[in-house]
């Protein structure tokens, strides 16, 4: 039996997120992002379709360089300007009912407390469809935003996380308990203050007191996303995360990651299928092979080489990006030496150059084709083991309606996508129930402080640098 895939759409709350130049194009609306009717269209667009959620990308800082010129990324729309999504999400939430909305947010832009009740909120103005995607940052820049001197070790980043996440799940999961929320006018009781508790988290980055200021959300926690490829971000993934993006650069490269976070999530006490994992792809769509064909190459007009070179750091010492011309030999660069490597080998037939870059990169996770040839395509990653797809956009919001007008009836006739939404919150619908398992490590913190609601005094806690 053909299980249904889920299917996100990927977006930013820019003008050029993933394939840079794209905004330039005549039937491009991602320039009117800071306009929310662009995004209440586009989500209402995706629950039309029966997307499983809208998932927003974002970034406290620029790329490259910190002390390095920055022009390239303002001249490309390069992810600046650009707009919290935490912000925009209540206004989604209000214009949707089933659609999931997923929030990335950095350990270092804000304090977990702060943090956790905006999460709550949003998951009661939601209804339960809240979505965040765990980051530690990757850019020195944004570090500098945060008073840091420079972006911490990579290894500290994720020992920061998880003492961030810690924290979280201490005040959604076990500062109030169940049936705590009473409003019973009557007895003249708001709440139970017995069943509501204070944490007392001693740490070495926090101390948070607590207890948590709202009550209990639909999901209390929301579904956990995470991105990171290496060993400590697999790691962190494999204790913490229900979901994984990937970016895997072919369905065998897809295949090993998964097998390996699988097991070592078992290693960790869950289950192998306790995490989904979804696969970026973008898709060129055509209804014969020979205008999918043409309208890849249409879009390769627009590509900004320099775009694609500035987003993977792949500039000179000024911060500026190397001619297209320059023999990648020649480049000197700590930024994406991996695909500058997997580019020399690929281009055997001449000298490979800057330029090769930019190109290559575009066309990196695309799949071009009709309806029918692009679902062929979907069915191999889904055999490398994905859960789902990160569909990332082109043009918004056109990329995403080709998609759901064209692709997603041939899935569908396949058992490959959805047809209707599944009742309740968002891990409901995923997962089958509104909260995290018994399995993941949140759930020890149930009932956990119960016996600190008899403490009458606490020292003064103090942050801990």
């Amino acid at each position: 039996m053909t299980t249904p895939l889920h299917f996100n759409a990927f977006v930013m709350n820019t003008g050029s997120h993933i394939h840079h130049g794209q905004w330039r194009r005549p039937d491009a609306r991602q320039t009117e992002f800071n306009d929310v009717q662009t995004w209440i269209h586009l989500a209402k667009l995706l629950e039309a379709a029966k997307f499983d959620a809208m998932f927003f990308a974002d970034v406290t800082g620029l790329y490259g360089d910190s002390d390095a010129d920055f022009d390239v990324y303002v001249h490309e729309g390069l992810q600046i300007p650009s707009n919290d999504p935490t912000v925009l999400l209540s206004a989604l939430a209000v214009n949707t009912e089933h659609l999931g909305l997923a929030l990335t947010s950095n350990v270092v832009q804000s304090h977990p407390f702060h943090f956790a009740r905006q999460v709550s909120t949003l998951d009661h103005i939601s209804n339960g469809r809240i979505a965040w995607n765990v980051v530690t940052g990757m850019q020195n820049n944004g570090a500098r935003n945060f008073g840091q001197a420079q972006l911490t070790d990579h290894n500290e980043r994720y020992e920061w996380a998880e003492e961030y996440v810690d924290v979280t799940y201490k005040l959604w999961e076990g500062s109030w308990d169940e049936g705590a929320l009473l409003k019973d006018k009557e007895g003249s009781s708001f709440s139970d203050p017995s069943k509501i508790h204070k944490i007392y988290h001693e740490g070495k980055r926090y101390s948070v007191e607590g207890p948590h200021l709202p009550s209990p959300s639909p999901q209390r926690t929301p579904v956990l996303y995470q991105a990171g490829s290496s060993a400590s971000g697999r790691g962190f993934a494999a204790r913490n995360a229900e979901a994984v993006f990937l970016i895997a650069p072919s369905p065998a490269v897809a295949a090993e990651q998964i097998s390996e976070t699988r097991a070592l999530a078992v290693s960790h006490g869950r289950n192998a299928d306790d995490i989904k994992f979804f696969q970026g792809l973008s898709f060129v769509i055509g209804d014969t092979e020979e205008e999918a064909q043409a309208k890849a190459l249409e879009y390769e007009k627009y590509v900004s080489v320099d775009g694609y070179l500035a987003h993977m750091a792949v500039v000179d010492k000024t911060g500026r990006v190397y001619d297209p011309s320059t023999p990648l030999k020649d480049v000197d660069t700590n930024g994406a030496r991996g695909f500058l490597e997997w580019t020399s080998r690929y281009i055997t037939d001449r000298e490979p150059v800057v330029g090769d870059l930019g190109i290559l990169q575009a066309r990196n996770t695309r799949i071009v084709g009709t309806p029918e040839s692009i679902a062929d395509q979907i069915e191999v990653w889904q055999a490398a083991g994905i859960d789902g797809v990160n569909v990332i956009n082109w043009v918004i919001p056109g990329s995403f309606e080709e998609f759901a007008d064209k692709v997603l009836p041939v899935l569908r006739a396949r058992g490959l996508a959805q047809s209707s939404y599944a009742e309740g919150p968002l891990r409901q619908k995923l997962f089958g129930s509104p909260r995290l398992n018994e399995r993941h490590p949140a759930a020890k913190y149930r009932g956990a402080f119960a016996t600190n609601a008899d403490v009458v005094e606490q020292s003064e806690p103090q942050l801990v640098e």
